[in-house]
């Protein structure tokens, strides 16, 4: 390649950071024509100068893959409709771009998080790096907390046969509360951008020495899916010190067909460990027990089994850890994966008073970049303004070894809190969590589950237990058993015994003690299934064909499908359902239901005045049968007081018993026996 002849072309400034980057050499830089280039990579060139510097790259500009659906785009350029079929992207990292275009990459996936690296990382400043071929027009923009948004440097890049390199150096100083960096570019010719990136000024102090764990349970084509992903990109392959998958199921990973090919990419890096059903606490405890016992690397990052993977957010986890000011957690945002424009979840913190997780404050909730997209003057608002979490969970979370060290492995949860509790005990050796735009992946949103109220309903409640017991500042658990109360009593109203039943042997099982969440482990899943399939609303048929044809028309349920919006109205909804339940349920409503009602529809208000109702599930597969039996609902609801109350006046006893308990919880020697590893297994 030959030496590279440097020269600066002219360019508008409208604010102290143009001209604070343009003291400290942005311009545009030819570089050989692109014909002397390799095949575009994914990482920028080699080139003198020091374009290439190890550790200086914090995320790539990339493209969507070629299957995606049209409304993905959107996550990656901001595009107008004239423009929307004539942009080509040539691969994940290059693109072309036709003369008289404008195009913006104020997108999710494109745009800076300045604030975040402002607020949490060593980083004063950043560079942006392009090379271009065409005439054209480079336009940086920033925004503020509230969204405003202003013009910060432009450069103008000759029509010339030789492509350019363009350099930015963009301060980060007024990011203090929230803001984003974008870029834009408009054509006067044909334009080719062959690859671009945010960068570092200075090389990243440590390793980015990333092993990866996947937790997986009878998903073997899914988690084949990622495996694949993560091998095919050979930058992320770099930065990668081992992959182990905790199998746990008895479909296995190694039996789906496309798993040799995936398990060739990874090579002696993909370790698979099979063990018996943990959870998703036992899956992800071991993984982490691998990587510390076996492996040298410097971060260790948990990932879902069903999920889809941009591996670049990967690569920018990594960056941003070892840029951090101190060792942090950093999490990855959901996607939701049925709507794949839409961002589901941007963080996430628990409420101390009533110890419930919430979204955090100031979030928006599955905004639609398609509608919707970053640089919207009043929809996009608040994407602006920087999030502070408690916690991220762990469909992608990237922990530091350090705090792995430190803070010791997850609770043995089976599921749920476990990566809720493990931000909050971080927390409090002084290890943060941040959520990161940009850094995401695509997973089922929460509206498409029932779990609060099937078999994972034991597992909310007890879990939320044990944790408030390690973490609430209140001696008596604030505000939860009164919300936990309130809880039980709309279940019941909605006629979902089941949902209850399995609530009160959490309550039981929270008093046991903490040693019996280690015993539990293997054997929970199957005892709340036990218990539950005794009660009609745990049994889910195919459709509701299979019965009656409902008794009651809809027109005369529509004015109860209203929820009640204040306290008169919602009192006196809650009085006439407990009236209803002082009656006997009429026989033929078990056989014949009087409604067939959508998942959304069947809420307290409406269910406490019927007598039988098929419900959809939350996906739409099935429905169950729910019918009302006084007997149960009044028996239930006294046993539930009961065990509440007296949960309640045991619970300053239980802190302290949980909280003397967490080192041998956390600690690897439990964790060990359980695994089946050491002196008394014989391994």
């Amino acid at each position: 390649m030959t030496e590279l002849a440097e020269h600066r072309t002219g360019s508008t400034a409208t604010s102290t950071a143009a001209s604070t980057a343009a003291s400290t050499g942005n311009g545009v830089h030819p570089i050989p024509a692109p014909e002397d280039h390799p095949e575009p990579r994914p990482a920028p060139a080699a080139v003198p100068g020091g374009w290439d510097r190890p550790g200086g790259l914090l995320q790539r500009v990339i493209l969507p893959n070629a299957g995606d659906p049209l409304d993905v785009r959107a996550l990656y350029l901001d595009e107008d409709k004239g423009n929307f079929r004539r942009v080509r992207a040539l691969s994940r990292t290059s693109v072309e771009f036709p003369a008289q275009a404008g195009i913006s990459f104020a997108t999710y996936f494109n745009a800076f998080p300045a604030s975040y690296w402002r607020h949490w990382t060593t980083l004063s400043a950043v560079e942006l790096r392009l090379v271009v071929s065409g005439g054209c027009r480079v336009d940086v923009y920033r925004s503020k907390a509230d969204g405003t948004q202003m013009h910060v440097v432009g450069e103008v890049v000759e029509g010339q046969q030789s492509a350019s390199r363009v350099v930015l150096i963009l301060d980060l100083t007024p990011f203090v509360d929230g803001g984003w960096y974008w870029f834009e570019i408009t054509t006067d010719t044909d334009v080719t951008l062959h690859e671009a990136g945010w960068y570092a000024p200075d090389e990243a102090p440590g390793r980015g020495s990333v092993t990866i764990g996947i937790c997986t349970f009878n998903r073997p084509t899914d988690c084949t899916v990622a495996l694949h992903t993560i091998g095919s990109d050979p930058l992320l392959a770099e930065s990668v010190n081992a992959v182990i998958v905790a199998d746990q199921g008895n479909r296995k990973v190694r039996d789906d067909p496309r798993f040799a090919e995936a398990a060739e990419l990874l090579g002696a890096k993909l370790r698979i460990v099979d063990q018996g059903n943990l959870g998703g606490s036992g899956g992800f405890s071991r993984v982490m027990y691998e990587a510390l016992k076996t492996t040298d690397c410097e971060q260790i990052l948990l990932l879902d089994d069903d999920i889809v993977i941009e591996p670049d957010s990967i690569l920018r986890a990594i960056a941003f850890s070892r840029f951090a000011e101190r060792p942090m957690i950093v999490g990855g945002q959901m996607l939701n994966l049925t709507a794949r424009a839409h961002l589901h979840s941007m963080g996430e913190v628990v409420d101390r008073t009533k110890f419930m997780w919430r979204a955090a404050p100031h979030v928006t909730y599955d905004h639609d970049f398609a509608k919707y997209p970053l640089r919207h003057t009043t929809k996009s608002l608040k994407l602006h303004r920087r999030i502070d979490v408690d916690y991220n969970g762990w469909w992608m979370c990237l922990i530091p070894r350090v705090v792995a060290e430190r803070a010791g492995l997850p609770l043995p949860l089976f599921i749920k809190w476990d990566d809720a509790e493990y931000g909050l005990r971080a927390a409090e050796l002084g290890h943060p969590t941040a959520s990161l735009p940009g850094v995401a992946i695509w997973h089922m949103p929460w509206s498409d589950k029932d779990d609060a109220v099937d078999w994972q309903a034991y597992f909310h409640l007890r879990n939320r237990m044990v944790v408030a017991a390690l973490h609430s500042p209140h001696r008596y658990g604030g505000r939860m058993f009164l919300d936990s109360l309130k809880s039980t009593l709309k279940h019941l109203l909605s006629l979902q015994y089941s949902t209850v039943v399995v609530q009160q042997k959490a309550m039981r099982d929270f008093v046991a003690g903490p040693l019996a969440l280690f015993d539990s482990l293997p054997t929970s899943l199957s005892d709340v299934a036990g218990v539950r399939s005794q009660y009609d609303d745990a049994r889910v048929i195919s459709s509701p064909r299979e019965l009656p044809l409902p008794s009651m028309s809809m027109t005369k349920a529509e004015r109860f499908l209203k929820p009640p919006s204040n306290p008169v109205t919602i009192g006196r909804s809650l009085l006439a359902g407990l009236v209803h339940n002082l009656m006997p349920a009429k026989p033929e409503h078990h056989e014949r239901p009087q409604l067939n009602l959508a998942h959304p529809d069947a809420r307290w208000f409406m269910m406490s005045r019927l007598d039988g109702a098929t419900v959809a599930t939350a996906d739409a597969r099935g429905v169950a049968y729910r019918k009302r039996d006084p007997k149960v609902f009044w028996g239930l609801l006294r046993e539930s007081v009961a065990e509440h109350v007296r949960v309640a006046r045991e619970f300053p006893t239980l802190r302290r018993t949980y909280r003397a308990a967490l080192p041998e919880l956390t600690g690897s020697k439990r964790w060990e026996k359980v695994f089946g590893i050491g002196a008394d297994s014989g391994k």
